[in-house]
């Protein structure tokens, strides 16, 4: 009831099959969780809004019934890319994680849960960032991951097409945060366009898109090499 009331939040139905696949996804999701670290989230009613719900609100910010192709960076166990492929079988995503074993259990659950269009793969987003590697292939690029935007923006700026978007899940106000970035945005090519704020579904949780569209092709320089965006932010 919770997904469902929630993604009907969104203006969005799902099927039976879909609801099923949520389902599958969660019950391997906690069957894992119990030997590696993939979430502290583990109740159900709070899986479906905090990772389910949450990664399914980009469609808040952007038509995602387009047949976009989209990278997800640093997506850990999978948000917000399964749950957006699940709710949207049109994307045609990847997931990029630097760590083997979350890979490993990526791959699991798109194989159990029979999705097609979308692919895991292991590496660090500088380095996948190269020329004649994934650098501008993506429509869209989304990142949930926790870094300051400025250190995000080198790593998902790079990915995006001339006229795309990296769009940033973030849980706080961005007022400073934007402020500080601006910079660093511009120097990858980017310009901001929008930030969408809401409340989760059936919550007090506060989220905020932050839209950012690729304005110029990013200067070959960025990324900069691993741990530099994270230590030195433009």
């Amino acid at each position: 009831m919770i997904l469902n009331d929630g993604i009907k939040e969104y203006g969005i139905t799902l099927s039976d099959s879909q609801i099923d696949q949520f389902m599958m996804y969660y019950e391997i999701l906690i069957e894992w969780n119990q030997v590696m670290n993939l979430t502290a989230i583990t109740a159900f009613d709070e899986v479906c809004t905090k990772h389910f719900l949450d990664s399914i609100s980009l469609c808040k910010a952007i038509d995602c019934t387009q047949e976009y192709t989209l990278m997800d960076v640093g997506t850990g166990a999978g948000f917000p890319g399964i749950p957006l492929k699940i709710a949207f079988p049109n994307l045609q995503i990847t997931l990029l994680d630097s760590l083997g074993k979350r890979v490993k259990f990526l791959n699991e659950v798109i194989q159990r849960l029979g999705l097609h269009g979308i692919q895991a793969i292991h590496g660090r987003a500088e380095d996948y960032a190269k020329a004649n590697l994934l650098r501008e292939k993506f429509d869209i690029c989304v990142s949930r991951a926790v870094a300051n935007l400025s250190t995000l923006s080198e790593y998902c700026i790079p990915y995006v097409k001339e006229g795309g978007f990296f769009i940033s899940y973030k849980s706080e106000k961005l007022s400073e945060e934007m402020s500080n970035a601006k910079k660093a945005i511009e120097i990858l090519g980017g310009n901001i366009v929008s930030q969408n704020e809401f409340l989760l579904p059936n919550s007090d949780i506060y989220r905020n898109l932050l839209v950012i569209q690729k304005i110029a092709l990013t200067p070959k320089k960025y990324p900069r090499k691993a741990g530099l965006p994270s230590k030195e932010p433009l």
